[in-house]
């Protein structure tokens, strides 16, 4: 028995370690993936890094394409341009607005969608996948048709309108994905106890689902602050940030715009770590 015992036990011990090829190739995935990784975000990083850089670039002509200093003037007059001041605080305020007015709505119907079935929920689901997936140079037409149909004067109030109008979608879709997983239950627990609808939407409901909110509404914002498709066919003689940069390309962009943009990408980072400290916090 021992000298079976002993023979068989060289075979299993042979069976259970792998040949050393094999652990060879199960080396390689995990030596590739990081590396792949990391050059997909340097890809994705590189752009914003030379952003960034090039608003402390020392340039003395109006392209600013070359390193020629370090500098932090730029950072100083960084509001030296009128007309560059004006497009970027009417991009802010529509920005802001379109946050707010679209986040309401798009809560209201995304609630309505994820809880009730009522006739004609087919057709709105339609209307706004449609307005997702339509092209911008589409919806941009139509606008455009829209307001001289109706002779409505091309200015800030039209921007506005047209960025509430394709930022609600995305809401109501981001609300009603958070609703999917919503425990109803609860309400009426709290109803049980006593608490009113408002109280219980208040106290229940609403920070069940802030995480959607929030998340439809830093998506809003998003898409207002950087449109410029749908914003040229609508704005008349108003101009907003990305439009007067585009202008700007012909003659040469000045190094502000490079500031202004650092500006933006750094209020994006810091909302969507605010949002994640948030979620943290909550589910602590």
């Amino acid at each position: 028995m021992s000298v079976v015992g002993e023979a068989a036990r060289p075979e299993a011990n042979s069976s259970a370690v792998p040949p050393r090829a094999a652990r060879r190739a199960r080396r390689w995935p995990g030596r590739i993936l990081p590396v792949y990784t990391w050059l997909v975000i340097l890809y994705l990083v590189l752009p914003i890094m030379v952003m960034i850089a090039f608003g402390f670039n020392d340039t003395k002509s109006r392209l600013n394409l070359t390193w020629q200093g370090f500098t932090f003037h730029w950072y100083r007059d960084v509001f030296a341009n009128p007309a560059l001041s004006a497009a970027f605080r009417n991009t802010l305020l529509v920005a802001v607005l379109t946050t707010a007015v679209a986040t309401t709505l798009g809560t209201m119907l995304g609630l309505a969608l994820g809880r009730y079935r009522f006739r004609g929920q087919g057709g709105v689901d339609l209307l706004i996948f449609a307005a997702i997936s339509c092209p911008e140079l589409v919806l941009g037409t139509a606008l455009l048709s829209l307001f001289i149909t109706l002779q409505v004067p091309r200015g800030l109030l039209t921007i506005l309108v047209a960025h509430i109008m394709f930022s609600v979608p995305f809401v109501a879709v981001t609300v009603r994905a958070r609703m999917a997983g919503f425990d109803v239950s609860l309400e009426e627990a709290a109803q049980d106890l006593g608490a009113d609808p408002w109280t219980t939407f208040r106290k229940v409901t609403l920070p069940l689902i802030f995480p959607g909110i929030m998340a439809g509404a830093l998506l809003a914002f998003a898409l207002s602050i950087d449109d410029y498709i749908i914003t040229s066919f609508i704005n008349g003689q108003t101009e907003t940030f990305p439009i007067w940069v585009y202008g700007a390309t012909r003659q040469g962009v000045p190094p502000q715009v490079n500031v202004l943009g650092t500006f933006l990408f750094l209020t994006g980072v810091g909302l969507a770590v605010a949002n994640a400290v948030a979620l943290r916090r909550r589910k602590l």
